[in-house]
């Protein structure tokens, strides 16, 4: 079938497995093209591996240090007459590179959340490589059902305390229009903090350790986004924040529990980029477009790529130098929250208007970013021709 990107909202409900094909091998041209990562780990799990950040910890494992990738992720195929999801193509696309490369790729498709995928994937690591040396945990999902309880939890983003209201981005038309979020109330906040927060991470971590899988030096990351005042209240300080405060605790707690092994754990707080998690929350692209103008004038733009790699390549291995802040968090968000990038966008947020926003940021790069993520907007695909929507990924078993 020939596949168009049709939008609802802030989602694409097509993707473009060519595409998605070519945006993977972009992305691994990225990682070779700055050449081997010394030291980097052999054996690495990756759960939430399918897009965006996830997407390119796996790229960057695998083409950078020559990894064994597992991949945890929950993703649709396509079938006869309907597309499949973006992850699914990436996820095919990574597969069909690493087996290219000679190189051990194995993925799991699946609830993340459960114990049944837990122990699924400990068979295969147990099976296939014996331990694994680095785990990233990159899971966005905005509902949960808890493994203990069964009870579905679901996420909200809003404020606590009070209201919120600030300037907005209609990503469809480009108009600059306000946004006005109700707070939310204690039992939002708490399933916001059961599904977005650390209990996950901390229940692979310890499946992973009473399962005998961790390898001596083993370090593992989970990841964050602070951002400037003018998204706190959304964000830092809202509810997906607080769920981040509960990611910070399982990191103090993780990092104990590896200490016998020589392990770490750490919270990586990246950089605000359009993803299909951060095209969800208000006010943040209006903020991610004047960002990227800002950016890529000064020449310190990066996607998830170049941010992955740089996290593999100068924080985590290659010698080593986490640069970690005042509370132990990796920030390769640096040249984000840099203060003269800051103040320019700080400046512009006062005055943008959907007249002068043309002028002030970036909608374009934006709505570019945006239908990248699901294989639209590259170079040298044919858009027109005829596509197999129902292609497989080599590891996953097709469901009858």
């Amino acid at each position: 079938m020939i596949v168009a990107p049709k939008i609802r909202g802030f989602i694409c409900t097509t993707a473009h497995p060519t595409g998605c094909a070519k945006h993977v091998a972009e992305q691994i041209a990225v990682v070779k093209g700055r050449g081997p990562i010394a030291g980097a780990p052999k054996k690495v799990l990756v759960i939430g591996s399918s897009t965006g950040y996830g997407l390119s910890s796996r790229i960057a494992a695998a083409f950078g240090g020559n990894a064994a990738t597992i991949g945890v992720f929950f993703e649709k195929p396509g079938e006869a007459d309907r597309c499949g999801t973006a992850g699914w193509y990436n996820t095919a696309a990574f597969e069909n590179e690493a087996k290219a490369a000679g190189l051990y790729a194995r993925s799991f498709n699946g609830d993340a959340f459960s114990d049944a995928m837990k122990a699924e994937v400990i068979a295969a690591i147990k099976a296939d490589l014996g331990q694994v040396d680095c785990v990233i945990y990159s899971l966005a999902s905005p509902r949960r059902t808890h493994p203990k309880t069964g009870e579905v939890l679901k996420s909200v983003l809003k404020p606590i305390g009070q209201s919120y209201t600030n300037k907005n981005l209609n990503t469809g038309t480009g108009a600059v229009t306000e946004v006005t979020l109700e707070s939310a109330n204690e039992d939002e906040i708490a399933q916001t903090v059961a599904v977005m927060g650390g209990e996950d991470w901390e229940m692979w971590i310890d499946a992973l350790l009473e399962a005998g899988v961790v390898a001596e030096g083993t370090q593992t990351v989970a990841y964050s986004y602070i951002g400037p005042e003018l998204t706190w209240p959304i964000y830092k300080n809202g509810t997906i924040g607080r769920a981040k405060e509960d990611v910070e605790r399982a990191q103090r707690a993780l990092d104990a529990k590896l200490a016998p092994l020589g392990g770490k754990a750490w919270v990586s707080v990246n950089k605000a980029l359009v993803t299909q998690a951060s095209s969800a929350i208000p006010v943040v692209p209006l903020y991610i477009s004047l960002l990227y103008k800002v950016m890529k004038a000064e020449g310190t733009h990066e996607d998830t790529i170049e941010q992955m790699d740089r996290m593999f390549r100068e924080r985590l291995y290659n010698g080593a130098n986490p640069q970690p802040d005042e509370v132990g968090r990796i920030r390769v968000d640096d040249w984000e929250m840099a203060p003269a990038v800051q103040k320019l966008v700080d400046d512009r947020w006062k005055i943008v208007n959907t007249e002068n926003f043309g002028e002030l940021g970036d909608f374009e790069g934006y709505q570019s970013s945006f239908l990248r993520l699901f294989g639209f907007g590259l170079s040298g695909v044919d858009y027109g021709a005829d596509v197999d929507v129902g292609i497989g990924i080599p590891s996953v078993p097709a469901v009858a």
